[in-house]
């Protein structure tokens, strides 16, 4: 008889950032070896200090509710990621979850609610003042997961074209 775990999902929480991207690749990557779903998760939070972020990222159209336009972006965000990604099998089986609350503790909540395997989360790597007066989700959520938390660091643009000419060197040689 397979194992349990094998057929926990992967949980993927992401804010539409580069660095969501690549945690969402990597799990992706993982879930084809492992066989298992993979649910990609947005918390709903509309910051004090970017108060409208929602209604402002979506320019088409005015939303009475700030959940109908994270679920616009959230969509929108799936669909780039698919025609990028089109070779990904279990791409298009993703499970879409929108939540609203806190993201640490609505991350937390709903891994344990779907039993996940593991969180995987991107990460735009600040430090200093700014990781002091931001804080990190990911920080919090690896501090607070009883699951394990996988973090991936996105390249900024410099870094993927400095690797990408490492990598085009190394096969030209």
């Amino acid at each position: 008889m397979p194992d349990r775990a094998v057929k926990q999902p992967i949980l993927v929480p992401v804010d539409f950032s580069v660095a969501s991207e690549a945690a969402l690749l990597k799990a992706f990557e993982l879930a084809e070896c492992l066989k298992v779903r993979v649910v990609v998760l947005h918390v709903v939070h509309d910051p004090v200090d970017m108060p409208g972020y929602y209604t402002n990222m979506v320019k088409k159209k005015r939303f009475a509710r700030m959940q109908d336009a994270a679920r616009v972006m959230l969509d929108a965000f799936i669909k780039k990621f698919r025609k990028k990604y089109s070779t990904r099998k279990r791409l298009k089986r993703a499970e879409r979850m929108l939540v609203i609350g806190l993201p640490v503790t609505r991350i937390l909540q709903v891994a344990e609610k779907i039993d996940a395997s593991m969180v995987i989360m991107g990460s735009r790597g600040m430090t200093g003042f700014k990781h002091l007066m931001l804080g990190s989700v990911a920080e919090r959520v690896v501090q607070l997961s009883p699951q394990p938390v996988l973090v991936v660091k996105a390249l900024d643009e410099e870094e993927e074209r400095s690797a990408n000419a490492a990598r085009q060197s190394a096969k030209d040689a």
